[in-house]
């Protein structure tokens, strides 16, 4: 059986098989891509305030409203300065929408060393919060 590799640069090389080990990969596959799947029909994006209402959005015309922005989004700032470069790369990709293991997928890593990196940079987090 042949199986095949996507690597991250996009080149793809074949390999041959024994058909146990070339079913257990491709189940492994399946399974992954399930796993991607279910992570990202739970994601939910701020686009939804221009359906569901004004009510859900801030007012542009109260003063208290806007000083508590500006005040998170320096919290935000200063928290987000002392995760290292790799921490703050992966916390923009995570937050654009991508999963840990396409993460994971993109840098050529193991999945659970982008989710232990991850991890870490919540815990950052939360202590400015």
């Amino acid at each position: 059986m042949k199986v095949s590799y996507e690597f991250a640069d996009g080149t793809t090389s074949e390999v041959e098989v024994s058909e146990e080990l070339g079913t257990m990969i491709i189940g492994s596959r399946t399974a992954e891509e399930s796993a991607d799947r279910k992570e990202r029909r739970h994601c939910w994006s701020l686009d939804a305030i221009l359906y569901e209402g004004t009510e859900y959005g801030t007012q542009d015309d109260d003063p208290a409203e806007k000083l508590r922005q500006e005040e998170l989004h320096e919290r935000i700032s200063r928290a987000f300065s002392h995760l290292t470069a790799i921490q703050q790369r992966r916390i923009l990709m995570l937050a654009g929408g991508l999963s840990e293991r396409e993460i994971a997928r993109r840098e050529g890593k193991d999945f659970k060393t982008v989710h232990e990196s991850i991890e870490s940079a919540r815990k950052k987090f939360k202590k400015f919060f």
